[in-house]
């Protein structure tokens, strides 16, 4: 076998994913860009005081979706938040939920985020978090 070659049996590299979730007019997603060209590439959607991307038309969703494709991403679109929204009592400890949420927001007794994907719904319910069962607008 040729030195250039890679054996057949290595597996492919896993696609990383990124879940995009529409909150009330708007497209919002959380991802940490290792290739600076990619974030380069969306730097105006980011959100440096949320922490977030924010894609407001539908155009701007189809091209960032478009972009992220072409650069190897899986991307999931989601229509509606149910399934990724959890919430904290006030009294509770956030900062693990929020590092990981895209959206929050607060009543007398919740606290109530929208996470970015099911894996981070899934660790905010490991760390206490219950599921919200209703429609939530950010």
């Amino acid at each position: 076998m040729p030195d250039n070659d890679m054996p057949a049996d290595l597996p492919a590299a896993p696609k990383k994913s990124i879940t995009i979730i529409k909150a009330g007019r708007h497209w919002i997603f959380k991802h940490f860009f290792e290739d600076k060209e990619v974030f380069k590439e969306l730097a105006d959607y980011y959100d440096k005081d949320d922490y977030r991307f924010v894609l407001k038309t539908p155009g701007e969703r189809n091209l960032a979706l478009k972009l992220l494709e072409r650069r190897g991403f899986e991307v999931a679109l989601v229509e509606n938040s149910r399934g990724y929204v959890v919430k904290l009592s006030r009294q509770s400890r956030y900062a693990g939920v929020l590092k990981n949420s895209l959206a929050q927001i607060e009543t007398n007794e919740w606290r109530v985020f929208l996470m970015k994907d099911l894996a981070a719904v899934k660790e905010a319910l490991r760390q206490g978090a219950k599921l919200v069962e209703v429609d939530v607008q950010f």
